[in-house]
């Protein structure tokens, strides 16, 4: 049961970014799971694609969850796509997320790429969480 802690892992991230008053005044409220159909906004945060693999052993059950963030931004330059960016980074670095299935034993960066997509800007940012699912 290497996926059991998936959707409590994404629910709380998710929950993070809405609560983080940052993340929230520099997108505007733009913060999706999914993205809404029909047009979207200038500039917003999209939970991304995720890894995740087996990482247990005779303590317990668990997993590595190697998670994206997407950042999107329709202006020039990537300062304001940066410093969304940042506040999301900072939003799940500074909170411990709560899960309502299995529990968080970790949560870091990894990496971010930064890279023009035709006219706008994007910023892919990877964290790494472990989920710990309880005992054997």
């Amino acid at each position: 049961m290497s996926y059991a802690g998936a959707m409590a892992l994404q629910q709380s991230v998710y929950a993070a970014l809405l609560a983080d008053t940052a993340v929230m005044d520099l997108s505007g409220g733009a913060i999706f799971d999914a993205l809404p159909p029909g047009a979207v906004p200038g500039l917003y945060v999209s939970l991304g694609p995720e890894r995740v693999r087996l990482s247990a052993d005779k303590s317990g059950r668990g997993a590595l969850h190697d998670f994206s963030v997407l950042v999107l931004s329709d202006d020039a330059g990537f300062g304001t796509a940066k410093a969304l960016a940042v506040a999301v980074s900072d939003a799940l670095d500074e909170v411990p997320l709560m899960l309502s299935r299995g529990r968080l034993v970790s949560l870091d960066f990894r990496r971010a790429t930064a890279r023009r997509t035709g006219d706008a800007r994007e910023i892919e940012m990877w964290f790494r969480a472990r989920v710990d699912l309880g005992p054997v």
